[in-house]
């Protein structure tokens, strides 16, 4: 579900899952942002097409140099209205957007939002958003590690429909219910009339702590080739030490095997996130993880035993400025089945080192 390239142009910004950070501002009013982000990974397999892993949706290219993701954002806040628009482009871009039309696939965010209430934080928002699953966003400065994970990369980016939220007045609760066009969809698919919902609780009992449960419920196919899909996104965010953080996360789906079944396929994947902050400068960060999704429902192999497989990364980052960071992860792979191609044959194990060069404003 996802691919586009738009080289030697700096885009720009916005908040995707997780907050970008600095903006300019032109008025109280109106924020612009940008964002940019430059790669290099080198495969040991070597794929001769330069194209990496086909459940890899960012840094996905082997042995060139080239743009993960460049956003421009416009954001507009009032007490009682807000508005985004993000253009993006990228390697990122082209391959996450690969099922939309043409002229969608440059659109990052789209939305609208009023707030319904005079005394509370309650709004409704529409159009085009950052999902409300998982614990990495694609901005890449956001997350402890320069790579996504399989959890992140096999799972919704963005989202396309209406949601109700609220936040507490202690800012601790944040609730929202969603109505949306599918899973990762701006577009429905052709013959798909139904309609999907999803949930986000976010609970932040000290400001070291933040525990978030997410779900999505729908059909993400044809009429002729409904299957209900369930999915649940649940992590726990830790600041440990002034120094020493950490994320843990569980995700686990389920979805009808045939149209009507009572039978489903399952796949999960749990995840550890470590970050650790030398100094100002300095940082190093790890995860282990497992995906396991044996009938191919999400990722599908063609193998007996389908993709059940282990990751491990190890990265160092070095913030050149405040605004820019090089990043560097080595991280390797490890399946039951001979899935990755090496020269003319398939083998267990992939390994890879990733570098890239982000700036922002």
């Amino acid at each position: 579900m996802k691919k586009y390239i738009i080289a030697g142009v700096i885009f720009a910004s916005f908040i995707s899952k997780a907050q970008t950070g600095d903006s300019l501002q032109t008025e109280k009013k109106l924020t612009f942002s940008a964002y940019a982000e430059l790669f290099y990974t080198y495969d040991f397999n070597e794929p001769a097409n330069h194209l990496r892993q086909n459940f890899l949706y960012s840094y996905n290219r082997h042995n060139e140099l080239n743009l993960n993701l460049g956003l421009v954002k416009a954001a507009y806040q009032t007490e009682n209205l807000r508005a985004n628009i993000a253009l993006m482009g990228g390697t990122y871009a082209q391959d996450n957007m690969a099922a939309e039309q043409n002229a969608l696939r440059y659109i990052n965010e789209a939305n609208i939002g009023i707030k319904i209430s005079k005394s509370k934080n309650l709004w409704i928002d529409a159009g085009i958003m950052p999902s409300h699953i998982g614990w990495e966003s694609a901005i890449g400065k956001d997350n402890i590690n320069l790579t996504r994970s399989f959890a992140a990369e096999n799972s919704p980016y963005f989202e396309t429909g209406a949601k109700i939220s609220y936040t507490s007045d202690n800012g601790k609760w944040f609730l929202s219910g969603l109505v949306l066009n599918g899973w990762q969809r701006i577009a429905k698919p052709e013959g798909n009339q139904t309609i999907s919902f999803g949930h986000q609780i976010t609970y932040k009992p000290t400001e070291k702590i933040t525990l978030n449960s997410s779900s999505f419920i729908g059909n993400d196919k044809a009429k002729d080739e409904k299957r209900m899909r369930y999915f649940h996104d649940l992590y726990g965010s830790f600041q440990l030490t002034d120094q020493f953080s950490a994320v843990l996360g569980f995700d686990i789906g389920a979805e009808q095997k045939l149209k009507g079944s009572d039978q489903y396929s399952i796949w999960y994947s749990p995840n550890i996130l470590m970050k650790y902050q030398i100094n100002p400068k300095w940082a190093l960060a790890g995860r282990a993880e497992y995906y396991n999704d044996k009938n191919g429902v999400i990722i599908n192999t063609g193998t007996p035993n389908g993709f059940q497989t282990f990751g491990y990364s190890l990265n160092v980052d070095y913030a050149i400025l405040k605004n820019v960071v090089f990043r560097t992860e080595a991280r390797g792979f490890t399946s039951k089945d001979a899935i990755f191609a090496k020269n003319d044959e398939l083998k267990q194990g992939n390994f890879f080192i990733a570098t890239s060069l982000a700036a922002w404003f």
